[in-house]
């Protein structure tokens, strides 16, 4: 994994997370589909979290903790989802 895939799906799952309009970047394109870039821009930067030394995996769960804290307050759990996958997957 590269530090520019985190990059991007920290992006991806920020303008997911925040539902915000703009256009992608040319770099980030491929990871915008509605049916893979949502849960792949939040799962990348999970697994990612346990590859880090300490120091920058403590810096990246601050970013992704505040993101997953603006999803929580705009979503709801579904009652209706699979319990098996992670809990950002199972929000609407």
């Amino acid at each position: 994994m590269s530090p520019g895939i985190v990059s991007v799906a920290l992006s991806v799952w920020s303008v997911r997370v925040h539902g915000t309009e703009r256009r992608w970047r040319r770099w980030e394109a491929e990871f915008t589909c509605p049916c893979c870039g949502e849960g792949w821009a939040r799962d990348k930067p999970q697994a990612t979290l346990f590859m880090l030394p300490p120091r920058a995996a403590a810096e990246l769960r601050l970013q992704i903790e505040h993101l997953d804290l603006v999803l929580l307050e705009r979503t709801h759990q579904e009652p209706m989802a699979d319990p098996e996958p992670a809990w950002w997957h199972r929000r609407c």
